[in-house]
């Protein structure tokens, strides 16, 4: 029988054998992904609950959330159940579906802040178009075009993955990477590489070159303006200009530990630089947009000024 017809699953290599110390490790990480949970659900719901927030930024914001939470649950699930295993064995469907959930937010992550930093262009260099061309029906617009480009994007990729046959089972990371699992195959096409190559350019080099082409614009804006224009589009790009280079940061971790393959890094310094994006991010996110913004966080000081109120002094 052709080795290539009992590949059932994949051992995901990098947990290694943590030992006893891997119920402190789940601890740390279940706390983690509760604490990612809490604080972008309570945003959204500040959001929600609050109709002065229902701006064209802050749907967009939410939008935002709702990909870290995603991205988040695509990872944290697998990883815990993994922590707490053995034999570390995935198997191809649930490595399949991890890679298009991780993939697909990472896509939606990039092009939910090209749509947030569009949106900053028009309201800092086109003020007076900025409720005609930004209108709640075009922002949603913009929304479900994000995602559907990000799947879009995915679906591509996933083709010239799902015929291929495996001879070999061993991920050395602790979730399924595209590039590793290429890898493995019994032959590899140079469509695959191209592939890989494609989705790169269509997920990151592009939202990457419209984000900086609408923050140059908006510079250029800046500099021949008021000083208090000025920190006004400071405070409001600020958070997203650090969120791009945040995963713009990631994106590298993530080249450098799958594809060149540094053996000098330590293995427990290669995972985290694998995960970097899917655990950072999603907590910096919502720190860095809902609790920094001056109307969220006035928001948040109202409701908890008013909780502690009816709480205590009833």
């Amino acid at each position: 029988m052709d080795n290539s017809s009992v590949i059932v699953s994949f051992v995901l290599a990098a947990y290694g054998n943590i030992g006893k110390l891997k119920y402190l490790y789940f601890s740390i990480m279940l706390s983690w992904y509760l604490s990612i949970c809490v604080a972008n659900i309570f945003v959204i719901l500040v959001i929600f609950v609050d109709r002065k927030l229902h701006e064209p930024m802050y749907i967009l914001l939410c939008n935002l959330f709702v990909n870290e939470i995603g991205g988040s649950t695509s990872l944290y699930p697998l990883l815990l159940s993994q922590m707490l295993s053995d034999s570390h064995e995935v198997t191809l469907p649930w490595c399949f579906l991890q890679m298009c959930c991780i993939y697909t937010c990472a896509s939606v992550e990039f092009c939910s802040l090209a749509a947030m930093a569009y949106d900053r262009y028009i309201s800092v260099c086109h003020p007076l178009h900025y409720d005609v061309v930004m209108n709640t029906r075009r922002v949603l617009g913009i929304i479900l075009l994000v995602w559907m480009y990000s799947f879009a994007n995915f679906i591509f990729l996933f083709s010239f993955i799902i015929g291929l046959k495996f001879c070999g089972n061993i991920i050395d990371k602790v979730f399924c990477d595209h590039h590793l699992v290429i890898k493995l195959a019994c032959s590899v096409s140079l469509h695959s590489y191209i592939s890989d190559i494609f989705f790169v350019f269509v997920t990151f080099v592009i939202p990457f070159g419209f984000i900086s082409a609408s923050y140059m614009k908006i510079l250029a804006v800046c500099l021949n303006t008021t000083n208090e224009n000025k920190q006004k589009a400071i405070t409001t790009c600020a958070p997203q200009i650090v969120s791009v280079l945040n995963m713009f940061a990631g994106c590298v971790f993530h080249f450098i530990d799958s594809k060149l393959e540094v053996a000098h890094i330590p293995d427990k310094v290669r995972v985290i630089l694998s995960v970097y994006i899917l655990i950072c991010q999603p907590m910096i996110t919502p720190f860095m947009y809902g609790f920094n913004l001056p109307k969220i966080k006035q928001q948040i000081f109202i409701g908890v000024k008013y909780f502690l109120r009816e709480k205590f002094f009833f």
